[in-house]
C-alpha cells in the first residue's frame, strides 16, 4: 500500500524486452536503502517486485498486462520515474490510500503556467469518469493529487513548485501518457451498491 507520496526521481537505466514481458533496471539510491528480493517499489504508480539489487538500483519485471494498462511500456533508458516505498504501518498517511494498480492511462492535454503554481488538463478514459470527482483524490504517475475540475472527459490538478521539481509531472508535456489510478474506495462502494442490500448477520456475502 502507498499514499502517492513520491519519495524519489529516479531514473531507468536499462530494458530488457522479453517475449511477453520487460525486465527494467532503475536507479534510486533512497528506495533501495534497506530493500530487500520480494519488496514492492512504485514505480509511476504502478507497483512492482523487486527481483535483483545492486548499488543504488533495482530490478523488476513486467508483464503484458502491466505494460498494455499503463504507460510503463514507454520507457527507455534515461527516463525518468517517480519512485516510492510502500507506507509503513504506524506511518502518516500523507496522500491518500494508493494501490499501486493502475487503472488506465490518460494524457497531458495542456498546461497553463502561473507565477507560483501550473493548472494541468489531462484526458480520461471514459470508463474512469464516474470514479473522478471535484476535490476528490487521483493518482497521477504516483502522486497523490486532488482534483481540481472534472469534465466528461478530462479532469484538472493544480501542482505547486514541489511537485514540479520533485517529480515527473514537471517534465511532461501535452501528449505524453500519465498512468491513472482512481480513488479504489469508490469502486467498492459502487460494487457494493451494485450488490443491493447488506447481507443479513450470518448470511454468506454473495
Amino acid at each position: 500500500m502507498f499514499t502517492g507520496i513520491v519519495e524519489e526521481l529516479g531514473e531507468v537505466t536499462a530494458v530488457e524486452k522479453l517475449e511477453d514481458a520487460s525486465r527494467f533496471r532503475l536507479r534510486g539510491p533512497v528506495v533501495t536503502e534497506g530493500a530487500k528480493h520480494g519488496d514492492s517499489i512504485a514505480v509511476n504508480g504502478v507497483c512492482l517486485t523487486v527481483v535483483d539489487l545492486g548499488e543504488n538500483e533495482f530490478t523488476a519485471d513486467v508483464m503484458a498486462e502491466t505494460l498494455d494498462r499503463s504507460s510503463l511500456g514507454a520507457l527507455a533508458a534515461g527516463s525518468r520515474v517517480n519512485l516510492e516505498r510502500p507506507m509503513a504501518l504506524g506511518g502518516r498517511l500523507g496522500g491518500h490510500i494508493v494501490q499501486g494498480h493502475v487503472d488506465g492511462t490518460g494524457h497531458i492535454v495542456e498546461r497553463k503556467v502561473s507565477e507560483n503554481w501550473e493548472l494541468v488538463t489531462i484526458s480520461l478514459p471514459a470508463g474512469l469518469t464516474r470514479y473522478v470527482v471535484e476535490k476528490g483524490s487521483i493518482t497521477v504517475d504516483g502522486v497523490s493529487l486532488t482534483v481540481v475540475d472534472a469534465g466528461p472527459d478530462f479532469f484538472t490538478i493544480s501542482l505547486i513548485p514541489t511537485t514540479l521539481a520533485l517529480t515527473t509531472l514537471g517534465l511532461k508535456v501535452p501528449g505524453d501518457p500519465v498512468n491513472l489510478e482512481v480513488d479504489v474506495l469508490a469502486k467498492y462502494v459502487e460494487r457494493l451498491l451494485a450488490h443491493g442490500t447488506a447481507p443479513a448477520p450470518g448470511e454468506p456475502v454473495a
